[in-house]
């Protein structure tokens, strides 16, 4: 993301401000259970523009994932300080919760929706346990345990194919947490942590590769290259 003036960041800041009385309380609670009780780091994300839900209010007119990414402030900003998140939604009550993953984050693997669902049911006919998944209307999101770059390099090396609709959410990545509205639609829990649980459960990055590409290269299944 291109960085921008010091006037058109006060702007912007501006347009996110004005947002405080639209705010959603489960937000501030969410983000609260997130950064608190599991330890995951997080920071808000830029809200949809209100003249378009489908339009981001970042600088950038042809955002792919609109309200679904942090800008100001940036990644490198999450924490798991609770009077910072505290503060963050009591300012912007109605932005989007943003995981960086990695670290001692869980990481994700993502793919199209439809795909997704259909995988899902396959691993559950075999029986698989699966993490927390994430949903939106365009893409599910698997949460796996933090694993390296090399790791993933290796893991993907000693394959003969990787569909290209599956997304790595890695160490500097990030994906929109539950309750979040963003311009692609609401996010939500597909598969839920277990209820007042410390922090979740996820499977490794392995597991959930291997089972996902067998899936999805099976007749029916098969994604498209998203």
């Amino acid at each position: 993301m291109r960085e921008i003036p010091g006037r058109r960041r006060r702007l912007l800041s501006s347009r996110l401000l004005s947002r405080r009385n639209d705010g959603r309380p489960e937000l501030i609670g969410a983000a609260l259970t997130f950064a608190s009780q599991w330890q995951w780091p997080v920071l808000p994300g830029v809200a949809p523009e209100s003249r378009g839900p489908a339009r981001c209010a970042c600088p950038d007119p042809e955002c792919t994932v609109p309200g679904a990414h942090p800008f100001d402030p940036g990644l490198l900003a999450a924490t798991t300080d609770p009077r910072m998140v505290r503060w963050w939604w009591t300012n912007r009550p109605s932005a989007p919760i943003i995981l960086a993953t990695g670290g001692r984050a869980p990481c994700a693997v993502s793919l199209p929706a439809l795909a997704a669902s259909r995988a899902l049911a396959l691993l559950d006919r075999r029986g698989m346990r699966l993490g927390p998944v994430i949903a939106s209307p365009t893409r599910w999101s698997l949460l796996v345990r933090p694993y390296s770059l090399e790791q993933l390099g290796e893991l993907l090396y000693a394959k003969d194919f990787v569909p290209g609709s599956l997304r790595f959410h890695g160490e500097g990545g990030y994906v929109a947490l539950p309750p979040s509205e963003t311009g692609q639609g609401a996010v939500r829990w597909e598969r839920a942590p277990l209820p007042g649980s410390a922090s979740p459960w996820v499977p490794g990055v392995e597991a959930v590769v291997d089972a996902v590409v067998d899936a999805l290269t099976r007749t029916g299944v098969s994604a498209p290259e998203l």
